[in-house]
C-alpha cells in the first residue's frame, strides 16, 4: 500500500493505540510552538516502525493537513520491508499445514544441503586417495624411485594451491552452487585422466594430477560459503563434522576397493571407475541445491524464515576487504593453525599405505584395508566432537572456549600417538596409534575449521581459501619432504617433525584465536 495512502487512512488515530492488522497506524499527540508532533507507528508485516511528523496548526496549516516528508517516510518503509519481502510467503502462512505434507517433503532442506555437500567430499577423497595406492603398482611398472613418488603425490597440490583464495572470492561473489559444481566435474575429469596421462610420461602426469587439485581446491570455500548461509550457529559445528566425514569417508571407501580394482581389473580401472561417479552426483546437485535460501522455490516457509533472519547476509559481498582481513590476529592464528595441522594430515593421507607395506610389512590388500581404520575413526569421532561442541555451546559455554578445547585435542591428540610408534612393536600396536592419531585429529573440525563462520561469516569462503592455501603449502612441503627425508632417513624423523609443528599450533591457536564475530 503506498505510504501516503496509509498516513491518510481511517486507522490514523489521535491517541496511542496498538496496531491491529497488517498495516494500521498509530499516533501520539504532542503539541509544541504552532506545529504538532505525532509519532507514527506503522505495523507492516509483524514489525512495528515508528516514524515522527508534524502537523502545522498556526498559519502554516494549511487547511490542517500533514506536511511530513512523505518521502523519507516512504524511503525508511522501502528499505525495511525490501528484506523483509523475502518473508513474505512465510508471515502469509505463518501456520503451516504440516500434516497434510509428506514426511519426506518435511525434512529440512539445509540437511539435504548439508548431505550433498558430504557426497562431495566423499568423492573428493575417494578420487585424491586412490593415488596413495595405486601408486604401489604404478612406481614398480615406470621403475620410479621414492623422490619420484614423492614428487608425484606433491603436484596434486600444485593445482590446489592455485584455486584456494581464487575459490573463495568466487563463492563469496558468484554464489557456492557453481563453484562447487565446477570443482566435482573439473576433477572427476581429471581423474579419469590419469591413467592416460601415466603412460604418455611422467610431466603429463604430474599436469593431470595439478589439475585435479585446481577442482579439490575450490570444493571447500565453496561448501564453507554455502553452508555459512544455510546452517544457523547452533549447528554449525555438527554440519561441518558431518561434511568433513565425508572426506575421511572418502577415503574409507577409496582404499578398501582401491586393491579389489587393481587385483581384478588393473591399475587403471581405480581412476575410470571413480572419475565417472562425478557425473550422477553432478546431476543432483542441479536440481536440487541452491546457492542460498532466497534463491530456493521449493523451500518451506518455516524454515526459510529460520535461515533469512539468522544465516543469511542483507548484503552481497561485492569486494574483498583484504587489508582489514589481514590485521587481525585470529586471522593469522587460523592460517598458522591450519599449516601445523595440515602437514600431518596430509602425510598419513598420502603415505599411511606406503608405511604400512614398507615398516609393517603388510601386503597390497592388507595396506589398503589397514588404512581403512583410521579413517574410520576419524569419521566417527568428527561427528562426536561437533555434536560436543554444540552442546557446549547451547549450554552456554562461549564459542571461543568451546573452538580452543576442540582444537587443542586435535593438536596434542595426534601429537601424543605419533611420538609412540617408535615404541610399539606390532603391526596391531602401530595400527591402533594410527588410528587414535586420526581420531584425535579430527576434533579439528569442531575447532578451526568451524572458525571462519564464526568470526567472518560473509567473507567465510574467502577466509578458509586464505588459510587452507596455508594448509595446502603444508601438504606440498610436507608430502615431498617426507620422500625426500625418507630416502635419507627414517620414518621416527617424518613424525617428528609432525610433532613438534602440532605443538607450534597449540600454543598459537590457544593464544590467539577467538570464536567472536571480527568482520561483519
Amino acid at each position: 500500500m503506498n505510504p501516503r495512502a496509509l498516513l491518510f487512512s481511517p486507522n490514523f488515530h489521535s491517541s496511542a493505540c496498538k496496531p491491529r492488522n497488517p498495516a494500521d497506524i498509530c499516533t501520539r499527540n504532542k503539541a509544541s510552538l504552532g506545529r504538532n508532533h505525532f509519532t507514527v507507528g506503522l505495523h507492516l508485516q509483524h514489525r512495528f516502525h515508528v516514524f515522527r511528523v508534524s502537523v502545522w496548526n498556526s498559519g502554516e496549516r494549511r487547511n490542517g493537513k500533514v506536511y511530513a516528508d512523505v518521502r523519507e517516510i516512504s524511503k525508511s518503509i522501502r528499505e525495511s520491508v525490501k528484506f523483509d519481502d523475502e518473508l513474505e510467503d512465510v508471515v502469509l502462512s505463518g501456520e503451516d499445514i504440516e500434516g497434510s505434507v509428506p514426511w519426506w517433503e518435511q525434512f529440512p532442506k539445509r540437511w539435504v544441503i548439508v548431505i550433498l555437500c558430504f557426497s562431495a567430499f566423499l568423492l573428493c577423497n575417494m578420487d585424491r586417495v586412490n593415488m596413495s595406492i595405486a601408486i604401489l603398482p604404478m612406481s614398480a611398472e615406470f621403475n620410479w624411485s621414492p623422490t619420484t613418488v614423492g614428487l608425484i603425490q606433491s603436484s596434486f597440490f600444485w593445482g590446489y594451491l592455485l584455486t584456494q583464495i581464487a575459490g573463495g572470492i568466487w563463492a563469496d561473489t558468484v554464489g557456492g552452487k557453481s563453484v562447487l559444481g565446477f570443482g566435482v566435474v573439473w576433477w572427476s575429469v581429471a581423474t579419469a585422466l590419469t591413467p592416460i596421462a601415466a603412460k604418455i610420461g611422467l610431466p603429463f602426469l604430474l599436469v593431470v594430477r595439478a589439475f585435479m587439485g585446481v577442482g579439490e581446491g575450490v570444493a571447500m570455500p565453496a561448501m564453507n560459503n554455502i553452508l555459512s548461509k544455510w546452517v544457523p550457529v547452533a549447528e554449525r559445528s555438527r554440519s561441518l563434522a558431518l561434511v568433513y566425514s565425508g572426506m575421511y569417508l572418502g577415503s574409507v571407501t577409496g582404499l578398501a576397493f582401491s586393491p579389489f580394482l587393481i587385483h581384478q581389473f588393473g591399475w587403471p580401472s581405480v581412476f575410470y571407475s571413480f572419475g565417472s561417479l562425478g557425473t550422477v552426483w553432478f546431476t543432483v546437485w542441479l536440481n536440487k541445491a541452491y546457492s542460498s535460501p532466497l534463491d530456493d522455490p521449493e523451500l518451506r516457509p518455516q524454515e526459510k524464515k529460520l535461515l533469512v533472519t539468522k544465516c543469511v547476509s542483507k548484503e552481497p559481498v561485492k569486494t574483498i576487504p583484504w587489508r582489514l582481513i589481514l590485521s587481525k590476529p585470529p586471522v593469522w592464528a587460523l592460517i598458522v593453525s591450519h599449516f601445523c595441522h595440515n602437514w600431518g594430515t596430509f602425510i598419513l593421507l598420502t603415505w599411511m599405505p606406503t608405511y604400512y607395506h614398507q615398516v609393517l610389512k603388510f601386503n597390497l590388500t592388507e595396506s589398503g584395508l589397514f588404512a581403512v581404520l583410521p579413517w574410520l575413526t576419524m569419521a566417527f569421532s568428527a561427528n562426536m566432537g561437533g555434536w560436543i561442541a554444540d552442546t557446549l555451546v547451547s549450554k552456554g559455554f562461549s564459542v571461543t572456549r568451546v573452538r580452543k578445547i576442540m582444537q587443542t585435542i586435535g593438536f596434542l591428540g595426534p601429537a601424543f600417538f605419533l611420538t609412540q610408534l617408535s615404541h610399539v612393536d606390532s603391526p596391531a600396536m602401530a595400527v591402533i596409534c594410527m588410528a587414535c592419531s586420526q581420531g584425535t585429529d579430527a576434533f579439528s573440525q569442531s575447532g578451526l575449521y568451524s572458525n571462519h563462520q564464526d568470526i567472518a561469516p560473509r567473507y567465510s569462503g574467502v577466509l578458509l581459501g586464505l588459510s587452507n592455501t596455508a594448509g595446502v603449502l603444508a601438504g606440498v612441503f610436507g608430502t615431498a619432504a617426507t620422500g625426500y627425508i625418507l630416502q635419507h632417513g627414517s620414518w621416527d624423523d617424518v613424525f617428528e617433525v609432525s610433532v613438534g609443528l602440532y605443538l607450534v599450533g597449540t600454543v598459537v591457536w590457544n593464544l590467539f584465536s577467538t570464536g567472536e564475530k571480527i568482520l561483519d
